[in-house]
């Protein structure tokens, strides 16, 4: 298949709430429309990921970039310096280009511009921001061919594009610039390389090296949040799963029991429910198993039984 033909069949998938197998210059990527909470929910079920880790969104160019996320002069001038290339930014989050599952319910956003030249026509055709963590099964080394990719994740996509051997064959450079610069993770675009540009970086601290845009405060309702709920008790609203109560704060993750779909719905809910005026939120107990295992963590992080 040409080129011209994989990215109209990746558009195609993209636009459908399917996923696709890219090759990026640093790894192969597993994308989905950054927009759509249901399709990202897809790629952390085929990636087998272990809990809402926030994802980078993928993008053309600068001017793509800016509706989704707040540029000081720093994070200007990084921009206009290493990209495209191997460099992530976080940065404020801004508009509605990226669900709240992808920004794992943060006010930050991750993004980057690839330099391959198939995600760049990919995402120059489809129109938006697509999330595209490494390809791999959660756990399992990065695919940097397109092979490799194909036998971590080929079965969940609808679409794949062989751009050959990675140039770079190493994930991103991270940077946070949500107040003094700090390094997330070190990558091809070297530490020297941004300081020259923006001054001196600090390190991250233990909980925001685990991820992109860790650094930035979890989401967690006003409201207390109370887990494992049969019922709702009278002033509090509910987040059903499968069957609801007919009464009023009601938000139902997923009617018919699909962890797919809560999780999807998940973080919208639960900032609904912290709008309603009730003394708190009551949490239906959701299945510890497959993307229940991701739904259950950040619950209890809403909760506050973790950090």
């Amino acid at each position: 298949m040409d080129d011209e033909k994989a990215i109209s069949r990746g558009v195609a998938a993209l636009r459908g709430g399917g996923l696709v197998i890219l090759p990026t210059e640093t790894v192969y990527g597993l994308a989905a429309n950054a927009a759509n909470a249901r399709a990202v929910a897809k790629v952390y079920e085929a990636k087998g990921r272990p809990a809402f880790n926030p994802l980078i969104a993928h993008v053309a160019d600068l001017a793509m970039a800016q509706e989704i996320a707040e540029f000081d002069e720093r994070a200007l001038r990084l921009a206009r310096r290493f990209w495209p290339g191997p460099l992530t930014l976080v940065l404020p989050a801004r508009g509605t280009g990226v669900s709240d599952l992808a920004r794992a319910g943060l006010d930050s956003v991750a993004v980057r511009a690839p330099a391959h030249p198939l995600s760049h026509a990919l995402i120059r055709a489809f129109g938006g921001p697509i999330v595209a963590p490494s390809a791999n099964r959660s756990g399992r080394p990065s695919p940097t061919n397109f092979l490799d990719a194909i036998e971590e994740t080929g079965e969940f996509a609808e679409a794949a594009l062989d751009g050959g051997p990675c140039r770079i064959g190493l994930e991103s450079t991270v940077i946070a610039l949500l107040d003094k610069p700090r390094m997330l993770r070190p990558g091809a675009v070297m530490r020297a390389e941004v300081e020259l540009m923006i001054g001196p970086l600090a390190e991250a601290d233990l909980d925001a090296s685990r991820s992109p845009g860790r650094l930035s405060r979890h989401y967690a309702p006003k409201l207390p949040v109370r887990l494992g709920a049969v019922t709702p008790l009278r002033r509090e609203a509910f987040l059903a799963f499968g069957e609801a109560p007919a009464r009023p704060h009601v938000w139902n993750l997923s009617p018919s029991g699909d962890l797919a779909e809560a999780a999807a719905n998940l973080f919208a809910y639960l900032r609904a429910a912290d709008r309603s005026g009730a003394s708190g939120i009551a949490v239906a107990p959701i299945p510890d198993e497959g993307l229940g295992e991701a739904i259950n963590d950040r619950l209890k992080r809403a909760a506050g039984f973790v950090g």
